[in-house]
């Protein structure tokens, strides 16, 4: 996938480069057509969300729904929140 088209917020995705390949990470943001924002809790904190292209990211078909929810809030999850919900999701 090569642009941010049919992406949810809320959707887990694999890091395919840079230091954090391999990685499951949850989209917090769409800046753009090729640009998103992510981030786990643990080395990529909500605060400081990582900006990444989009081809260099594998996007899963899983969703998760409670942050998904805080999101579409207009609210911010917590670390701790994403961090259980990845590997709860496992």
């Amino acid at each position: 996938m090569n642009n941010t088209q049919g992406l949810l917020l809320g959707t887990v995705l694999i890091s395919r480069s840079g230091r954090d390949k391999g990685r499951r990470f949850v989209l917090l943001q769409i800046v753009d057509d090729q640009y998103i924002l992510y981030a786990d809790g643990d080395l990529r904190k909500v605060e400081k969300p990582k900006k990444k292209k989009v081809r260099h990211v594998c996007v899963t078909r899983e969703i998760l729904e409670d942050v998904r929810k805080i999101l579409l809030q207009g609210g911010q999850p917590k670390n701790e929140e994403l961090r259980k919900a990845l590997a709860r999701d496992r």
